[in-house]
């Protein structure tokens, strides 16, 4: 039997993703770094993101409607690192970092072109979960670098995207090794059972 340790009420998963979060507040860009997120629906494709209340990206969030998530790739980690640190209130973020910003059809959803994946968001819902906000948001619209599709669909190997990884050792990790084909490896399981 395998010993298990209670850790208490928390809300530990892993990994996690990393997304670039951006919104204007004010007429100015600003993109925060978010581990607490994913996908939350498909029809119509939803994205759901939780942000601590104080954050100052929320302030745009809540002040345009629109927001950006942006998946940015292991090249560009120290610049997503700093984006969890720093405040938008006290430093000009896309200027520090060196981003490229361009808009989509949303006009008000601010976007990094050195994210090799972009996804334009309109809010949906925004619900009080006390210590954060979870945001949840239309995908009206998914950009991707030409040069990270394979076939025609996007390929995580060439978009390089990491992990975040909490714990003992709080670290950013990129992808490992293909382990199994999904949508595969389970029919060995179906086939055993006929």
């Amino acid at each position: 039997m395998i010993k298990k340790v209670k850790l208490g009420s928390s809300p530990f998963i892993c990994p996690m993703p990393v997304f670039l979060v951006g919104a204007n507040v004010g007429d100015k860009p600003n993109f925060l770094t978010v581990a607490w997120g994913g996908i939350a629906g498909e029809r119509p494709p939803m994205i759901s993101i939780a942000i601590r209340h104080k954050r100052y990206t929320l302030k745009g969030i809540k002040q345009t409607g629109t927001f950006s998530v942006n998946i940015p790739s292991k090249d560009i980690v120290v610049e997503t690192d700093y984006c969890g640190m720093a405040s938008g209130a006290q430093f000009d973020k896309a200027i520090n970092c060196h981003f490229d910003i361009f808009y989509g059809k949303l006009l008000n959803a601010p976007m990094i072109e050195q994210c090799p994946l972009n996804l334009e968001c309109k809010l949906v819902h925004l619900i009080d979960l006390g210590s954060h906000a979870l945001i949840i948001g239309s995908i009206e619209e998914t950009h991707i670098n030409q040069t990270c599709l394979t076939n025609g669909k996007p390929d995580v190997t060439k978009i390089k995207p990491f992990i975040y990884s909490a714990g003992y050792n709080n670290r950013y990790q990129v992808f490992g090794d293909s382990i199994a084909k999904a949508f595969s490896a389970g029919s060995t399981i179906i086939n055993r059972e006929k």
